[in-house]
């Protein structure tokens, strides 16, 4: 069960680099939506928060990189202003 999850977690990273792609390297923002990757954003801090207290180093590990990959696409939203 472990391994299954952590395939889940990696394939869910992966999920959000086209989003990256087409934000960063087409600097197109058209149909994506900044609330709804705001609202992204918060819920991995949330998740990587509990992780730090309750020390779940599997938490930890897969929300630091949600966290990241969601602050580029927040931030490519904002610098863009397409997403305003």
């Amino acid at each position: 069960m472990d391994k299954s999850v952590y395939l889940l977690v990696v394939a869910g990273i992966t999920a959000n680099i086209p989003q990256l792609t087409k934000i960063w390297g087409e600097k197109n923002t058209a149909g994506v939506s900044l609330i709804t990757w705001l609202g992204f954003l918060t819920g991995s801090l949330f998740w990587l928060s509990y992780g730090l207290i309750h020390k779940e180093k599997p938490i930890i590990i897969s929300n630091f990189f949600f966290v990241l990959i969601q602050l580029f696409i927040v931030l490519g939203l904002i610098l863009n202003n397409n997403a305003l």
